[in-house]
């Protein structure tokens, strides 16, 4: 009879090669890890955060293969040979800086917690509607909770956002 060391010792991982923010990683993940945990503890991307742990809030948002998924939801394991974008890279690469802009002129922070999954949620509306009505921009970000905005402000970035990128 195995007692919780050994099974601890006895993990099971995998050997998983992805793009990170357009990187290449090889790295052995232990096949219960999930995507959210292994980018913030195993690589430092610490932009997507862990809130409700059961895909509920949004707070782990990241970019899986081009689509907005939950973080929490998704193991390391399962993302050998995808491409993943965090909110680290997006910015880098200055995919969302006129929604960035747009929430910090409109004060559509506060704590910071849900941002970034706001954010990624908003850029795959707008690269699929760039003139989104009110009730189109609530409709897309209704998986992500904010506690802090009462999300007016929020609503009012993203359709500052599609106007501004409009005129580009």
């Amino acid at each position: 009879m195995r007692n919780a060391t050994d099974q601890e010792s006895q993990e099971s991982v995998v050997e998983i090669c992805c793009h990170v923010n357009g990187t290449q990683i090889r790295a052995v993940v232990s096949t219960r890890m999930s995507l959210v945990d292994w980018l913030r503890h195993g690589l430092g991307f610490t932009g997507s955060h862990v809130g409700c742990e059961h895909g509920v809030c949004g707070a782990c948002g990241v970019v899986l293969d081009g689509r907005v998924i939950r973080g929490c939801l998704a193991l390391a394991a399962e993302v050998d040979g995808s491409e993943i974008e965090t909110i680290e890279g997006a910015t880098q690469s200055g995919r969302v800086a006129t929604l960035q802009q747009a929430f910090y002129e409109r004060a559509a922070l506060q704590c910071g917690f849900c941002t970034s999954g706001m954010i990624l949620q908003a850029a795959e509306l707008l690269a699929q509607n760039d003139a989104p009505t009110r009730v189109e921009i609530r409709t897309a970000i209704s998986g992500n909770y904010c506690r802090c905005t009462g999300y007016e402000a929020i609503v009012d970035a993203i359709e500052i956002a599609a106007a501004n990128l409009r005129k580009l």
